[in-house]
């Protein structure tokens, strides 16, 4: 999850260029490790909508750089889970829509006899939601070195969990990976 130094999300607009702007090659090598590593993709209806309609072309752009090729090829081809029970049909290659009660789907989700992670990009409300279920096992915060001042927040205020630091990665361009687990 990228998060502005003050914990926002994004803007009060959902603004995303901050996080744009501080992006890097390493930070898109450590990102495509961590895709390698999970089972699934799980997306909120306005990222997925959002990252269909701009990762598939990328795949056979030539403008595009080389690093964001190699992702474009890995998260075309990763199964991908969208929450939405407004969706009514998940074009992208490997795209599954869930439906109803979240914390049912994700945990029909985890039960697929995959042990590998479930991973998510994005999607501020679905992140708050699996977090008042107590879904979420691991944090990846993405720390951007600026303070917004405001905009939309990870955590609203009514969270309460101890975490515990799992490891840090910091990048070329100021931002830090930090990892907790629940």
């Amino acid at each position: 999850m990228n998060l502005s130094l003050d914990g926002f999300l994004s803007g009060p607009n959902c603004e995303l260029d901050w996080h744009f702007e501080r992006w890097s090659a390493d930070m898109g090598q450590v990102l495509e490790q961590e895709l390698g590593k999970a089972g699934s993709i799980l997306m909120g209806r306005k990222t997925w909508q959002a990252m269909s309609a701009y990762w598939p072309s990328k795949v056979a752009d030539p403008c595009c750089p080389r690093e964001d090729i190699s992702f474009a090829m890995l998260i075309h081809n990763h199964s991908k889970f969208v929450y939405s029970n407004k969706l009514k049909k998940a074009g992208w290659n490997n795209s599954s829509i869930l439906k109803g009660d979240l914390e049912s789907a994700i945990q029909s989700l985890k039960n697929t006899g995959d042990d590998k992670s479930i991973i998510v990009y994005g999607s501020g409300q679905l992140v708050q939601a699996l977090i008042s279920l107590n879904l979420v096992d691991e944090f990846q915060l993405w720390i951007h070195p600026l303070i917004l001042g405001k905009g939309k927040p990870l955590f609203n205020g009514n969270e309460q969990a101890g975490l515990r630091l799992m490891g840090s990665k910091f990048f070329t361009s100021g931002v830090i990976l930090l990892r907790y687990e629940r």
